[in-house]
């Protein structure tokens, strides 16, 4: 029997990064993860492989729609699916190898198996009993359910099998209008797939900004996707390799389907927690499964704590990280702390679309005065050399004190922007600050202090 002082359990981001910050605060830790590499489901069935299929896909799209018109003519090229699904694995390959590398630099045992808690301090891995003074769960979460719908990762799908189709899809259904099924959509759609969207709500990507996801479904829908909203889901049957959705519109009783080589069920995600025997050791739950946290990440059992997609909050990868850091910290007696109002969110389709803080639903649910600035990319210069004028900055900030609340961004590079103001909300900075900040011209940051500049007198080249 081996003794820890921190037992980490799951190898995902928010896991791994728990694991190397205890190490570099001096604590002995193991970290238990089943998979036969590390990362969780980020790096292997998630985050990067599916960036490295956005990542080449995109540049087909340039050659396809963009090469000619900057002069670079010959044959478009074709698509190898075997060799792309092959980069993609190689991308994988290297970032799951780097974290292994970190934990022999940082002295973090990998307890390779399948972990449960049999009792407080104890965490039983395979056939052998490990003792530890805290014990983080970091277990992540699986794909969600739908009822009437039986996935087999071949023609019904989640985004794992997604990511690893035999052949590319003539045609593909995406159940539900978030992240995970706008980002594949894009995937395959540039791939040359006829893509429809299904989502149960009235507007695509729940919680986004209205006006972004407005401007968004209008892109998505000039690059070939078709939306059926507000429509829900009943059933998908499938036959003779093809799978017929079935549906509902809301404004209406009957019947309607859709048939395609491929469905994706993109419904969102659920806090995998099943086998950590938490029921019996006597672990608090949410309503919604997640696990119950005070304000220092600790279960209702002493010396248990959990992070991530286990708990309340944002399923992403950062947010966990944030969240294994703080929590590693408290382990070693500092002060952990994730500022929970400046967590960004980022679509990885082109053009990316990028968030942090408030709305203006929000905003207007809470009754709160606050004024907008916004600048369109069609005024940056750098972003109309690159054929990706569409999509616009909107900064949103307090009526009276000028502060940021929010911001949303829809245009190139979107998800690397939004990190300057994620620094600005987190000093507590105003509009004003980020304007009278000079940015290097022509970058696409530009964009965001014009937005901050049309909080003020006015953006200069709008």
């Amino acid at each position: 029997m081996a003794s820890f002082d921190v037992i980490v359990i799951g190898g995902g981001p928010g896991g791994y990064v728990c694991a190397i910050h205890c190490a570099q605060l001096g604590l002995k830790v193991a970290c238990v993860e089943g998979r036969e590499t590390l990362g969780g489901t980020c790096l292997n069935v998630g985050c990067i492989p599916s960036k490295a299929l956005l990542n080449s896909t995109h540049h087909l799209h340039e050659v396809h729609e963009n090469f000619e018109k900057m002069g670079l003519m010959g044959a478009n090229p074709t698509v190898d699916w075997s060799k792309m699904k092959a980069y993609k694995q190689d991308v994988v390959d290297g970032n799951t190898k780097g974290i292994e590398f970190l934990f022999k630099k940082n002295k973090v045992t990998w307890l390779k198996g399948w972990g449960s808690i049999p009792e407080a301090g104890k965490v039983k891995v395979g056939d052998e009993v490990h003792e530890a003074k805290n014990i983080v769960i970091a277990s992540g979460s699986v794909p969600a359910s739908l009822p009437g719908v039986e996935v087999d990762e071949k023609i019904v799908v989640t985004s794992t099998g997604a990511l690893a189709l035999d052949k590319i899809p003539e045609t593909m259904v995406v159940i539900g209008a978030g992240v995970i099924g706008l980002e594949m959509g894009s995937v395959y759609s540039r791939l040359g797939a006829k893509v429809t969207v299904v989502e149960y709500l009235d507007a695509i990507t729940p919680g986004m900004d209205a006006e972004v996801a407005k401007s968004f479904q209008k892109i998505l829908s000039k690059q070939g996707f078709d939306f059926i909203l507000g429509a829900a889901v009943s059933g998908v049957k499938v036959d003779g390799g093809k799978a017929t959705v079935t549906y509902k519109l809301k404004k209406g009783d009957k019947e309607e389907t859709v048939t395609a080589d491929t469905v994706l069920v993109a419904t969102g995600r659920k806090p995998f927690v099943y086998g950590l025997g938490l029921e019996a050791l006597g672990v608090e739950m949410e309503q919604r499964g997640q696990i119950k946290t005070d304000a220092h990440f600790q279960t209702s059992v002493k010396g248990v704590y959990a992070i991530g997609d286990a708990i309340v909050g944002p399923m992403l990868a950062h947010k966990a990280e944030d969240e294994g850091m703080a929590v590693a910290e408290i382990l070693a007696g500092k002060h952990g702390h994730v500022n929970y109002d400046v967590i960004p969110g980022v679509i990885y389709t082109t053009p990316e679309v990028a968030s942090v803080g408030k709305t203006e639903e929000q905003l207007k649910a809470e009754g709160r005065a606050y004024k907008v600035g916004k600048f369109p990319f069609m005024g940056n210069a750098r972003a109309k050399a690159i054929f990706q004028a569409e999509g616009f900055v909107k900064l949103i900030a307090d009526k009276a004190t000028d502060r940021i609340l929010g911001c949303h961004i829809i245009g190139p590079g979107a998800g690397d922007l939004i990190h300057e103001v994620c620094v600005a909300m987190e000093f507590g900075a105003s509009a004003q600050d980020l304007a009278l900040t000079c940015h290097a011209h022509p970058t696409y940051s530009e964009a965001v202090r014009e937005a901050a500049l049309a909080c003020g007198t006015g953006a200069i080249h709008a």
